[in-house]
This record gives C-alpha cells, structure tokens and sequence, in this order.
C-alpha cells in the first residue's frame, strides 16, 4: 500500500481509503471482516457520515480496539453551531473514539457555505471542537464545481471531497489548484455511484490522476477490498486497450447518466432532479432499497410531480432524457 500525505493536514494516509456508504447493507458481523480485510490491505483512511444510518455505529463497534490504526473521517449536513455540536459529539459515540481525525461539512451548497461561515454558523462548533481536540482537521465535500472554487478560497478547508470519475471529470482544473494550495482530494464517486461496472479499470483511472491524494471507493466485503487495492496498486498507465473501453464508457453513459452539474435546475415542480436520481442509483444499483426510499420519500418533490414542461431538458449540457429518465424513477420508487 502506497501512503500519501493528506494536503495541509499532515496526515499519513492509505491511496485507497474505505468509502462507508455499503456497509450500511452488512451486519456487524460483516463489518468486523470487512474492517479486518481493510487493515490487513494497509488501508488506513475510513470515511463516513452522518446520514449513512449505521454506517459510524458498524465501524465504530468494528474498529474497538484498534482505534490507532485507522485515520477516520466522517461528515454532517448541519449548518448551525448547536446542530454541528451535537452531530459532532454523535459521531465520536458511534465511532466509540474521543476523536475524529477529519470532519467535514457535508455537500453544502453556496448559500448554505456562507451560513456555515456566518456568526453562529457550523464552523464555530468545527472550531471549537478542534480546539477541545474532539476532532483534527477540517474539510468539505460538494457535489458542484462552484462550491469546490469557493471552498479553495478558504483558509479553514484542508480537504476538499469531490466525484472524480471516467465520466465526471468537470473539475479537472479545481483539482490541480487543491494540489497547489496544499488543500488535500479526496475522490468519492470513483465508480460513478455504481453506473460504472468495470471497477479495476475505474479505480485506476482515477489513481492515475496525480491530482487525486486519496481514492475512495465503497466498499462492502473483504473480495472487493482484494480487487480495488490491487487495481489501485497497478502503476503502469493505461493501456491503448484501456483508454478506448474508457472512450465507450462515455459514450455510453454519456447519454443516460447525470454527472449532478445542477445546470437543470430551476425545475417547475420544485424537484431537485440530481438527487432524485442519486437516490434512485442506490436502489438499483447500491441494493441499498430501505435507505434509498427512506432518503427519497424525504426529498420536498419526486420524480412524479415533473410537469413534462422540457426546461430542464434544454438547460442540461448532457442532452440527457430528463423527462423519461424521472418516469423511470417514479415507477421504480412507486411516486
């Protein structure tokens, strides 16, 4: 296992980390291997969040009593100084640690950034915490090259958690400025959420990217612990073979996959159509139905409210069929 330091952080850190998004799917006797699997490759660097359901509490419960080994990094949606306090000091119980090496705000968008900046926003509680030494390091994960740019420009982020991916490379050159400014990337979204099917060859396009401090998979058994580490650990580059089946997958899913720029937005309805089909991937593609219905019913519009009106359709870079593609994911979710 090749370890690198995480940007500003200086923490020593596994290239492949563990993205904890699947492990809401096993049991704690699956986690236990799981977590076991993932010490015995050497990776290190374990992600979650707060809104992963068990996700903290199954790696807490797996990690008791090797503590030390892992650098651990988890993230909440709260904005506000008691409800970052509060999400914080969840996380250390279900983690079962007295402190959390990296915690991040959690895909906030730009108007929802400046809260946290503001006078009693999240970052009072992140820095008081650090203070208080509940937790190391700050950083931010988003989903939109616009937050990415607005995150470089401030001094409290030392991490920047971005989709990097054969088909989502819109922030190429944001990440090229993270390297420059010492701002460590973390990649989520390596396999696209699940859309791309060939791991080995996702998993080394994306550590092929010197840009890229860690890669950051899901992962949910000890088999794909043994295929993303070996895939990761491959330094030759790709192969003419490999660059054409990258060229396929973009054709490909170029038609039918949403990279979640957000250019579709404002809908009629009110529906956030990016989500609405990240939540519809991890239930056709993640097996992950209870949690992705559960996310979904809370959405403020579903895909069955669309009005068919087209605007979005014509705002989207990609072409894509919006229209269709949310009548496909209003009748697997049944509204």
């Amino acid at each position: 296992m090749e370890y690198v330091t995480l940007g500003k952080t200086g923490l020593k850190v596994s290239r492949v980390g563990l993205g904890g998004i699947p492990i809401q799917r096993v049991d704690a006797q699956a986690a236990k291997k799981l977590l076991d699997a993932v010490e015995a490759a050497g990776i290190n660097f374990i992600d979650s969040a707060r809104g992963y359901s068990v996700s903290e509490e199954l790696i807490g419960q797996a990690i008791e009593g090797r503590r030390e080994k892992f650098v651990l990094a988890t993230k909440t949606m709260s904005r506000d100084r008691e409800s970052m306090a509060k999400d914080i000091d969840t996380s250390l119980r279900n983690f079962r640690t007295d402190y959390i090496d990296l915690y991040q705000v959690h895909n906030p968008s730009l108007q929802q950034l400046e809260q946290v900046n503001a006078p009693g926003g999240a970052l009072e509680a992140l820095l008081k915490a650090r203070e208080a030494g509940k937790i190391g390091h700050i950083g931010l994960t988003a989903h939109k090259p616009e937050v990415f740019e607005r995150a470089l420009e401030l001094d409290w982020v030392e991490t920047v958690m971005f989709p990097y991916n054969i088909v989502e490379t819109q922030a190429a050159e944001l990440m090229e400025q993270a390297k420059e400014k010492n701002v460590g990337f973390i990649n989520m979204k390596s396999l696209a959420g699940g859309a791309i099917e060939d791991a080995k060859l996702a998993i080394r396009f994306a550590a092929a990217n010197p840009n890229v401090t860690v890669v950051l998979p899901g992962m949910y058994s000890p088999e794909e612990v043994a295929e993303n580490v070996a895939a990761a650990a491959d330094p030759s580059p790709l192969t003419a073979e490999e660059l054409e089946r990258v060229d396929a997958m973009r054709r490909d899913l170029g038609t039918s996959f949403c990279r979640r720029c957000g250019y579709c937005a404002p809908c009629t309805a009110g529906i956030d159509i990016p989500n609405n089909f990240v939540f519809h991937g991890y239930l056709s593609r993640y097996g992950l139905q209870d949690w992705a219905r559960s996310r979904y019913g809370a959405l403020a519009a579903h895909a069955s409210d669309c009005v068919e009106c087209g605007a979005c359709e014509e705002r989207c870079p990609y072409q894509l069929p919006i229209r269709e593609m949310l009548k496909k994911v209003a009748a697997d979710f049944g509204k």
